[in-house]
């Protein structure tokens, strides 16, 4: 203990004062928002409750205060819950309920409130009560969540024998032997292939830039696309994404994430140099780029552009710090040791809320790039941890080595690499084969459709030959060879072109003097046969050229019949109605308005003959109002309907009746008049309930605000 108080007061954290308390630095207490799992006293939590509520609070407890001001009766109740002995026989006589929840709430972290929002109910839990009557469970009537045990209480129900967590020493961490030679092996191995998958990422960002959420980052079915063709899993996929945006390796470019033009200088250098950049930037990101999972389990966008975690960065610097506190010959048998030493170490370090065990991801992306290699500091792990960029650039160095210009083709149509291959070699490659694995050593795969992708980007067979025979370590195997010349063999034998349309005919000669017309060279003639020419210009264009230019040619139909070109000349395919007017309104009668009244005459006298010889059977009118109502629902309607015509309540009570569409002219009650056309009519008056087909929804209508009915 000592040790512990003399460390904290060399760095002017805690120190001790003359009177034996210890003096803590004021902004060290923001730290925790909960010490030890205690709430705020009593004082703070009852500076609230009015006076009567404390004394009914005592009155509870059968505690009688020096005066009756709030002053008195708080001093009163703070006295009373401070006494482990009284707070623990007070609780030993409480119902059953309330007993299990204050034991359980003594022992756990308090939540924190928050505001009431919209009249919130705060949440009760059973025995609750009784707890909050006495005092031992506070609750703020301004706030939301679980009532707050003050800290009195819960350091007397936590029992006398109960003591504040004290671990000055690390925990254990079982080890096994390691020699030097051993960790270089495993951390050259896995920096390798992390340089290797490093390589392919970014390969597959600069071909095809992967895009960007409308709410930032990149997404998971991105990240799934580029983890597919760069064959790696997607921690690699986030860890190099992350840390190439780091190092201006990529940036953002619209709605995607593409190269930058430094990414075209660290694709020409050595392996050992870009992973000494990536490194780099790994080790100053202020975030954990493994992190996939947010508390509620959804999945994290990559380069999301989250604020800084000073958290994480102490996470990666304290878990490096851990790994060199191992004894020399010795690594961390079980990685989940190194994340307890870190917690130790690092307490404020930020963890991931998708680990199964102390920082496991962050322990992963270290072994990912051989920062630790069996547990324990690899030389590439103690130059980040020295922060000399010089040795983390020589640790590089001799741990990888030259980037691979050749390859060794093999029989089974198969070139492997060994190691991290150049650029040059990389480049060739995907040009011409499929890679069908990365990492220490990479494997491409010929095929007739790799190949036919190699002679399409405008390679010849010899040149093709010639390039793979360049980088081989031994002479082209015979089936490779064979290939590729079979290949070309077939290569370009059918060719398509893009025209608009097609002319032909049976005299050659007019063709070409078609193709070699000078006031036909808009229309982009080529002459593909004697008696076929394709135009780049639409048929009908191309028609009214030909025929300005003095030639007499026909179209044909897709089937090859002639097409019959008639003259239309417009027409209305139906009258148009007139629009309707409010009522009381009337439009002037225009001089075309009379001249259609005489048109219109003959249909009018039809309709005269048609009305006087209808049946007579009508109603009887109604002896309140003298209307003859043809059914109930006419009469229902017209009692609520105090805007429509005897005509227009009529005709919305037929739609009712007999399921019809309608159109209504309808004013809202913000007074905007809209026309809607209604179906699936059910009358409930006041209402009028209906499909609304301009809101695509069903909807309520008041009669009353109908101002017009229409048909459908």
């Amino acid at each position: 203990m000592d040790a512990v108080l003399e460390s904290l007061a060399d760095r002017a954290l805690v120190w001790p004062a003359g009177n034996g308390l210890l003096h803590m630095a004021a902004p060290l207490r923001n730290v925790w928002g909960s010490p030890l799992g205690l709430d705020a006293p009593l004082v703070r939590l009852l500076a609230s409750p009015n006076s009567d509520e404390l004394g009914r609070m005592l009155a509870k407890l059968d505690v009688k205060p020096a005066a009756n001001r709030k002053e008195a009766r708080l001093a009163a109740l703070v006295d009373h819950h401070s006494d482990p002995v009284r707070v623990t026989a007070l609780v030993a006589k409480a119902p059953a309920a309330a007993r299990k929840l204050l034991e359980r709430r003594a022992r756990t972290a308090p939540e924190r409130p928050g505001f009431i929002m919209f009249g919130t109910p705060a949440d009760s839990e059973p025995g609750e009560q009784w707890a909050l009557e006495r005092g031992l469970l506070i609750r703020d009537r301004h706030l939301y969540g679980p009532a707050r045990m003050p800290a009195e209480v819960a350091l007397a129900l936590r029992g006398s024998d109960w003591h504040a967590p004290f671990t000055p020493l690390p925990p254990d961490v079982r080890s096994a032997p390691v020699t030097v030679s051993d960790i270089e092996r495993e951390a050259a191995a896995a920096s390798m292939a992390f340089a290797a998958h490093a390589v392919s990422v970014l390969g597959v960002c600069a071909a095809a830039p992967p895009a960007r959420l409308k709410a930032g980052g990149i997404g998971a079915r991105e990240l799934s696309r580029v983890g597919k063709a760069a064959q790696c899993d997607e921690i690699l996929v986030r860890l190099v994404l992350e840390a190439a945006s780091a190092a201006g390796l990529l940036a953002r470019d619209g709605d995607r994430v593409a190269a930058t033009a430094s990414y075209d200088t660290w694709a020409e250098q050595e392996p050992a140099d870009q992973l000494a950049v990536l490194l780099r930037a790994w080790w100053a990101l202020p975030l954990t780029p493994g992190g996939s999972r947010d508390e509620d389990g959804k999945a994290l966008p990559a380069l999301a552009g989250a604020p800084p975690c000073g958290g994480c960065v102490q996470a990666r610097h304290g878990l490096l710090t851990a790994a060199s506190r191992l004894p020399a010959g010795e690594g961390s048998a079980h990685p989940a040791d190194l994340g307890a030493l870190l917690v130790w170490l690092r307490p404020l370090a930020d963890e991931l809320p998708q680990d199964a065990t102390p920082f496991a991801t962050l322990i992963r992306e270290a072994e990912l790039l051989g920062a630790l290699a069996l547990g324990v500091l690899s030389p590439i792990g103690a130059a980040l941890l020295a922060d000399d960029a010089e040795a983390l650039t020589d640790a590089c160095r001799r741990l990888l080595p030259a980037a691979s210009g050749n390859a060794r083709f093999g029989s089974d149509l198969t070139a492997v690499v060994s190691g991290t291959p150049s650029a040059h070699l990389l480049a060739l490659l995907d040009s011409v084969a499929d890679r069908e694995s990365a990492g220490a050593a990479s494997v491409w795969r010929f095929s007739p459709r790799s190949v036919r992708r190699a002679l399409d980007a405008g390679l010849t067979p010899d040149a093709l030959t010639a390039d793979l025979a360049a980088v081989a370590v031994e002479s082209l195997p015979q089936p490779l060879s064979y290939l590729i010349h079979d290949t070309a063999r077939s290569h370009g034998r059918m060719r398509v072109v893009s025209a608009a349309c097609v002319i032909h005919g049976e005299e050659p000669a007019v063709l070409a003097e078609l193709a070699a017309h000078r006031k036909l060279t808009q229309l982009g003639l080529r002459q593909l046969a004697p008696t076929v020419l394709i135009s780049r210009t639409p048929l009908d264009k191309t028609l009214a050229a030909l025929r300005a230019a003095g030639y007499a040619p026909v179209a044909e139909k897709p089937d090859g019949s002639v097409r019959i070109e008639r003259v239309l000349r417009p027409r209305a395919t139906s009258p148009v109605p007139p629009s309707r007017l409010p009522s009381g309104r009337s439009r002037p009668q225009r001089a075309d308005d009379r001249t259609a009244d005489v048109r219109t005459a003959v249909d009018l006298r039809a309709l005269a003959t048609r009305l006087r010889g209808a049946p007579q059977d009508l109603p009887e009118p109604d002896p309140y109002d003298d209307r003859p109502y043809d059914s109930d629902t006419e009469e229902i309607i017209a009692g609520y309907a105090r805007n429509l015509s005897f005509t227009d309540v009529r005709q919305l009570a037929h739609a009712v009746n007999d399921g019809q569409a309608i159109t209504i002219e309808y004013v809202a009650t913000s007074g905007n008049t809209t026309f809607r056309t209604l179906s699936q009519l059910a009358l409930d008056a006041p209402y009028l309930h209906a499909w609304c087909h301009l809101r695509n929804d069903d909807r309520v209508f008041t009669i009353s605000r109908i101002h017009g009915v229409m048909p459908s």
